[in-house]
C-alpha cells in the first residue's frame, strides 16, 4: 500500500465537509444581502448551522452596510484552511499570497456555481409546478431575480417566453471562462 490509501480518504472528507460548511456560509451570506424570508424553513436550517461560529466572529468583524463581512471572513478563512489542510496532506507547499489566491479562486467559482444550479433549479420549478409557491421556490426566487431582473433589462419580451435564464446562464458561464483563468495563473506565479 502507498502513502495516498490512507492520504485520499482523508482528503476526501476534508474537502466535502469544509466544502458543505463554506457552502452554508456562502448561502446565509447571500440571503441575508437578498433579503430572503428569514422564516423560510431553508432559511432557518442555514443560520442555525452557521449560527456558533458567526456570533463569536460579530463581536470583531462589524458589517459594513449591509454586508455581513464577517460572514465573508469567515467563508475565506475555512476555505484557506480546507485548501493548507489539503495541499499539507498532498506535500505540496505554498505561499500565504498563493493560499489567499487560491482560496479567493475556488470561493468565485462556488458563488458562480450557486447562481448556475439555483437558475437551473428555479427554471424546472416553473416548469414542473408553474403556480406552485412553497420554502424552495421562496429561496430560489428571492437569490436569482437580481440577475434575472438585470438580463429582462436587456431582453425584448418573446410572447410569454422567458430568456433571461437562458442569457444568465451564458453570462454566468462567461465569468467563469474570464474571471478563473487568470487568477489561477496568478496563485501560481505567486508560489
Amino acid at each position: 500500500m502507498n502513502s495516498s490509501y490512507m492520504t485520499d480518504p482523508v482528503i476526501f472528507l476534508i474537502d466535502t465537509l469544509f466544502s458543505l460548511y463554506i457552502l452554508a456560509v456562502l448561502l446565509r451570506f447571500l440571503l441575508q444581502y437578498s433579503k430572503s424570508d428569514f422564516y423560510n424553513p431553508i432559511s432557518q436550517f442555514v443560520i442555525k448551522v452557521t449560527h456558533p461560529p458567526l456570533k463569536i466572529l460579530r463581536r470583531f468583524v462589524p458589517a459594513v452596510g449591509k454586508i455581513d463581512m464577517s460572514s465573508l471572513v469567515l467563508v475565506i478563512g475555512l476555505q484557506m484552511l480546507a485548501d493548507f489542510s489539503i495541499l499539507l496532506l498532498k506535500g505540496v507547499s505554498v505561499g500565504i499570497a498563493a493560499l489567499v489566491i487560491l482560496s479567493i479562486t475556488q470561493l468565485i467559482s462556488l458563488l458562480i456555481n450557486i447562481f448556475i444550479y439555483a437558475i437551473f433549479a428555479r427554471a424546472l420549478l416553473s416548469w414542473i409546478r408553474p403556480d406552485g409557491f412553497d420554502a424552495t421556490s421562496s429561496i430560489l426566487i428571492s437569490l436569482t431575480d437580481p440577475l434575472l431582473n438585470a438580463c429582462r433589462k436587456f431582453i425584448p419580451d418573446m410572447g410569454g417566453i422567458d430568456l433571461s435564464p437562458l442569457a444568465a446562464l451564458l453570462l454566468l458561464q462567461l465569468a467563469k471562462m474570464v474571471i478563473l483563468p487568470p487568477l489561477h495563473s496568478l496563485a501560481s506565479l505567486v508560489s
